[in-house]
């Protein structure tokens, strides 16, 4: 098929983590039709001397499927090389059904955007037809196989229930989702005992499909939690991978060499277990999740109802402070009010400002006063932990077996988007590795793309994404290797990445001479097709 696109004078590495290669790149359609050298013809070209080419990055843990709604462009990623977006950590756009659908009825989306569909297809197909910047896949939400049953409830699924609730995921898999995300710190999500959880992976399995985990515990109960996923996919005999992996709270930093320990030991077994990073020392939450799970059984409502009451509210900051509770005490592990940063609240002289300063400003005497307030008024007010150790989530990411994500939205440097803060991994968490991180010295930049591209591409079950050979999808990203930065910071998060010449989606250019076209090539993808 003749070329209508060549890439030319570019370093190709080509995702696999070999070394790299001065050849061409030509693209027939929406895919390579060779990588070498190239005769000069007549058609399109784009100038790639002194960059490198590479697949486009895919995005393991995106919360891009309300932005993209709204602006379908994608920018803070296309920026960074993101050509494809994967979403469903703890709950995805569909399937809603059952006592599910009223619940999610009853919450407050982002920017006024669908948040449910009956079934993912529906999702995928409501967008794509609207038009997508960058390619899009999802996993099932855990929360998606409970809810429909048994709502926000803090009890176990029935059997008939449980038999349902995988019928439902069977289905969904058939169809091409990608597996099963959960979220354990978040209710309802952390209502489902391992059993229950072990029953989706066996379904899993079956058809060769991903367990995908925010982990119970992040500090304390890290190794356990990671002990957890292991027993989920050593039972069932399904992949499993750890969402963002991390140690949270000084104490426990010490604990991510026998977490890697653990890892190592469960591949050495032939377990398929691999996990994620964003190259920050802060992670990015609801305020909410500060809150231990038993308090938001029935919902958002009903934990303001307990908040309200003196008694309960007492019992709430007792919990909060009390450090032999089992949960995920992400108070504690920020070291308290001054390392919790808000990003994101409706009165704007809040914003970054740590809820230690809030507290002051409002002249409270107790901060968790300040933070149950806060909450009862916006329940998805975000904020940044301060919890990870930078050092360890290098050494996490210079393990083979770990990718890269941002746990973000994908939005431009605009309004709405800048009405609120957001965290820097939005704009910076690729552009972060593959500058900064590849010219310290932390990965050879062949690995970081691997990493970013062939590694979650293969994990995920997308075949033809995340190389550059011929008949794989043109996924491209062209960039200056000296000049790929981030440039987000916590208090100036709105800031695009640098570095960046061309991307390409689908054979079609996203972003051409470092600006984005507007054009949207993007499409839904399905694992295994």
């Amino acid at each position: 098929m003749p070329a209508d696109l060549v890439i030319r004078g570019g370093s190709v590495v080509d995702g696999t983590g070999g070394p790299a290669r001065l050849v061409d790149v030509a693209i027939a359609g929406d895919r390579i039709e060779a990588v070498g050298e190239v005769p000069e013809t007549d058609v399109p070209e784009l100038d790639a001397a002194g960059c490198v080419v590479a697949p486009g990055f895919i995005n393991v843990l995106s919360h891009a499927y309300e932005t993209l709604q709204l602006d379908p462009r994608g920018l803070s990623d296309l920026y960074q090389g993101v050509t494809t977006e994967v979403f469903g950590e703890g709950r995805s756009m569909g399937p809603v059904t059952g006592r599910m659908t009223d619940l999610v009825a009853a919450e407050p989306p982002l920017f006024g955007m669908r948040t449910s569909w009956p079934r993912l297809g529906d999702f995928f197909a409501d967008l794509a037809a609207a038009g997508l910047g960058l390619n899009i896949a999802s996993f099932v939400g855990a929360e998606n196989l409970r809810m429909p049953f048994a709502g926000t409830e803090d009890r176990p699924l029935t059997t008939d229930e449980l038999a349902a609730a995988c019928a439902l995921l069977d289905e969904e898999l058939a169809d091409g989702a990608l597996g099963v995300g959960s979220a354990l710190i978040y209710s309802p999500g952390s209502y489902a005992s391992t059993e229950e959880l072990i029953a989706y992976a066996r379904v899993l399995a079956r058809h060769d499909a991903l367990y995908i985990s925010h982990i119970r515990g992040e500090s304390d109960r890290l190794v356990d939690s990671v002990d957890e996923l292991i027993r989920i996919a050593r039972e069932s005999s399904a992949r499993a991978e750890i969402y963002h992996l991390k140690a949270s709270g000084k104490q426990n930093w010490p604990l991510m060499t026998t977490v890697l320990e653990r890892v190592a030991q469960a591949r050495a077994e032939g377990l398929g277990v691999t996990a994620d990073i964003y190259p920050y020392d802060a992670g990015s939450t609801f305020l909410s999740a500060f809150i231990p799970p038993r308090f938001h059984e029935g919902g958002h409502a009903a934990l303001a109802e307990r908040i309200a009451d003196p008694v309960t509210r007492k019992e709430i900051k007792a919990a909060i402070l009390d450090p032999g509770q089992d949960w995920e005490n992400l108070y504690l592990g920020s070291g308290g009010a001054s390392g919790i940063l808000l990003l994101g609240t409706g009165a704007d002289h809040l914003k970054g400002h740590t809820l230690a300063e809030v507290s002051a400003h409002r002249w409270d005497s107790d901060p968790l006063d300040t933070l149950l307030d806060l909450v009862t008024a916006e329940p998805k007010l975000m904020v940044a932990e301060f919890t990870a150790s930078e050092t360890d989530v290098r050494r996490a990411l210079q393990q083979p077996w770990v990718s890269v994500c941002t746990d973000s939205e994908a939005i431009a440097a605009e309004p709405p988007f800048t009405d609120t803060s957001i965290h820097p991994r939005t704009y910076g968490a690729f552009a972060r590795v593959l500058g900064p991180w590849v010219r310290e010295g932390v990965l050879p930049l062949e690995e970081a793309v691997r990493r970013m591209t062939s590694l979650p591409a293969s994990n995920l079950r997308l075949p033809d994404r995340g190389v550059l050979r011929p008949g794989a999808f043109a996924d491209v990203t062209v960039f200056d290797p000296a000049a790929v930065q981030d440039n987000a910071t916590y208090l100036n998060p709105h800031r695009y990445a640098d570095g960046m010449r061309h991307v390409l989606v689908n054979g079609q250019a996203a972003l051409r001479e470092g600006q984005p076209t507007g054009v949207l090539a993007g499409r839904a993808l399905r694992r295994g097709r």
